[in-house]
């Protein structure tokens, strides 16, 4: 499974209900659109996301079947039925960037927190996801940035709750705006 990553900031003067309006609205007809390859989307509140200068924000995952589905988003969203409510959030969107993770280990889940790291200089990859394996067996999800898209770090352990870690990372909690899953209305 892959995701499309998107973080993404309220432009200065946006009220934060008209912004979350605007922005369930696009995914609402994304989601009718019934995009071929897009299995669901989450999108989470984030009080800081520390690649856009700490700002409060949004994070919004996209999952797919496989990277295909990358052309199929992409088209379907502002295509047809969803160009005037994508342009409408993106009247309201100030910052955002995006990248594109694949699962690693674990099973997708709604995340209370996402912790960021790295992998350690000098590890290996094997030995990296071992010591992560407690955690995994605490069910979460191991998400590893793909072809370097994105200032990310390379990994995101999203958790149910907040965790010790042998490795340094970013936790930062998440507040679940709005999901769905399934590719019908």
């Amino acid at each position: 499974m892959l995701a499309y990553v998107f973080w993404h900031v309220p432009r200065a003067g946006a009220a934060v209900q008209a912004y979350e309006s605007a922005h369930r609205a696009f995914h609402d007809v994304l989601r009718a659109a019934r995009v071929p390859g897009l299995l669901g989307v989450r999108v989470a509140r984030m009080q800081r996301i520390p690649w856009l200068g700490g700002q409060a924000g949004y994070e919004d995952w996209h999952f797919l079947d496989g990277s295909a589905g990358l052309d199929v988003l992409n088209a379907s969203a502002i295509s047809e039925a969803r160009r005037q409510p994508h342009d409408r959030i993106a009247a309201l969107a100030g910052e955002g960037t995006a990248g594109l993770y694949g699962l690693r280990l674990g099973t997708a889940i709604a995340p209370a927190v996402a912790c960021w790291l790295s992998k350690p200089d000098g590890t290996a990859y094997a030995a990296f996801e071992e010591s992560l394996a407690p955690a995994i067996a605490e069910g979460c999800a191991l998400w590893g940035r793909r072809m370097t898209l994105g200032p990310t770090p390379e990994f995101c352990l999203h958790a149910p709750a907040a965790r010790p870690l042998r490795q340094p990372a970013e936790a930062i909690a998440l507040e679940q705006v709005f999901h769905w899953s399934g590719n019908s209305p």
